[in-house]
């Protein structure tokens, strides 16, 4: 499979010399200071607004064509299980390839999906079983994008600056969350869903075009020259037991399922619901703020953590920035304030922006060199598979007990666990510290 994806089996040994501005993991945007990063960073904002553009378009043409809830539903699963399904695997992938020729197959996926919803489209041709093997495409294409992507950032700008990397990557992820909706409703507006479509293709070539000049691979500041073996899915546990004694990574993989299972993506299919209690009865304006509330927070969260640095990359930070956003979700499931309302979303992107960025940092940071594509994948397995299982916990136990209640009680319950994770994680630190000290004594 690889092969014929043309994903180099080598992987070079002799690491490019980053420039001395790029190490200053200190100064505040220090990975744009790297320019392979900035541009690194732009492409990727390009291609995730192209993969929300796509969603707007196919979306609508789908609905306007099937009317089926199902359909709607499944488009949702398939975007988040192959995560939870592949993302080791995939991280494995990342471990043992270039992750360049990774991340360009990733995209030429989504090119090619884009490419034949416009096909579809214009010959009016599309059934239902066309949409489920693209809709699955798709979301294989994020899965594997996700590990190699994320390995890439250290690899470019070094252990010091990635706290940096990862937070502004996340902005730019969210920068394209907001975009590709207004940007996907002016092609679908201007040029119809088949050029409209067609024309999102091109956004995702200058990341795909780039990504054959840049020198990095993912791994030249960890080469060892051995080739590592492929992955499976029970692979993850055995990945967990081998990291079992760092608390710190456990909890992190920990809070970013437990936060997509209880809150993930969950939010953006009950608006309409929530939106019509807070009186708004149809799509407009104060509707669409609401949509873009929280990426707009995530956007503007990101620029504020990067100008000011006022959060280090710790577990402490990461748990209490997941409180802060739990209760910011609480409140807004229970308000019938709009202004309220809308303030409580843009904090939540904030702050969960916080947290994410937080987590992935950890992660690549606390995982052996030789591991790290195996343990970002079972990060990426946790909070990106597990954003499904969302759609139980929030929209199952609504039809029970309301939509706004059981928003309000997922939220609740991530907000406990993320406490729980705070002590227990203080308290394993602290053994480990206290065992520690007597072998350093006895070893003097």
């Amino acid at each position: 499979m690889c092969a014929a994806c043309g994903i180099a089996d080598h992987i070079p040994t002799i690491a490019p010399t980053t420039p001395p501005v790029a190490r200053s993991g200190g100064a505040k945007f220090a990975a744009l200071r790297h320019p392979d990063c900035r541009f690194y960073l732009f492409g990727t904002m390009l291609s995730m607004m192209a993969d929300n553009i796509e969603h707007v378009i196919s979306y609508w043409v789908l609905y306007q064509k099937f009317h089926s809830p199902a359909l709607a539903g499944f488009a949702v699963i398939s975007h988040w299980v192959p995560s939870l399904v592949f993302s080791v695997y995939f991280g494995g992938l990342a471990d043992r390839y270039d992750c360049r020729k990774v991340i360009q197959v990733a995209q030429v996926m989504y090119m090619g999906v884009s490419a034949a919803w416009g096909y579809f489209f214009l010959t009016d041709s599309l059934e239902i079983w066309h949409a489920v093997i693209l809709l699955i495409i798709h979301g294989m294409a994020g899965a594997l994008w996700s590990p190699a992507e994320q390995l890439m950032l250290h690899d470019i700008v070094g252990r010091e600056t990635l706290p940096s990397a990862v937070r502004l990557n996340s902005t730019s992820r969210s920068l394209g969350v907001l975009c590709g909706p207004a940007i996907g409703s002016a092609l679908l507006l201007g040029l119809g869903e088949t050029w409209g479509i067609w024309v999102n293709v091109l956004i995702y070539l200058p990341l795909t075009i780039w990504l054959v000049v840049m020198p990095y691979t993912g791994h030249l500041r960890d080469a060892t020259g051995v080739r590592r073996p492929p992955m499976t899915f029970s692979d993850a546990f055995k990945v967990l037991r081998e990291v079992a004694d760092n608390p710190t990574l456990i909890s992190m993989v920990a809070l970013g399922g437990l936060s997509s299972l209880f809150i993930g993506a969950a939010l953006g299919p009950q608006m309409p619901e929530l939106a019509e209690g807070l009186g708004i009865s149809e799509a407009g304006l104060v509707y669409g703020a609401l949509l873009a509330a929280n990426a707009a927070g995530a956007v503007f969260g990101g620029l504020v953590l990067e100008s000011t640095g006022i959060l280090r990359p710790s577990a402490r930070a990461a748990m209490l920035c997941t409180v802060v956003y739990s209760l910011c979700i609480v409140g807004f499931a229970l308000s019938y304030s709009y202004p309220l309302s809308l303030g409580l979303l843009v904090l939540a992107g904030m702050s969960n922006l916080a947290a994410t960025s937080i987590a992935q940092t950890l992660v690549q940071l606390l995982a052996p060199p030789d591991k790290r594509g195996r343990v970002v994948g079972v990060y990426n397995m946790s909070s990106g598979g597990l954003r499904a299982g969302s759609g139980i916990t929030v929209g199952v136990a609504g039809a029970f007990i309301g939509i706004h209640w059981s928003i309000a009680l997922s939220a609740l319950t991530l907000c406990i666990v993320a406490l729980v994770l705070l002590v227990y994680t203080a308290r394993a630190t602290a053994r480990g510290a206290q065992t520690s000290a007597p072998s350093l004594h006895s070893a003097s």
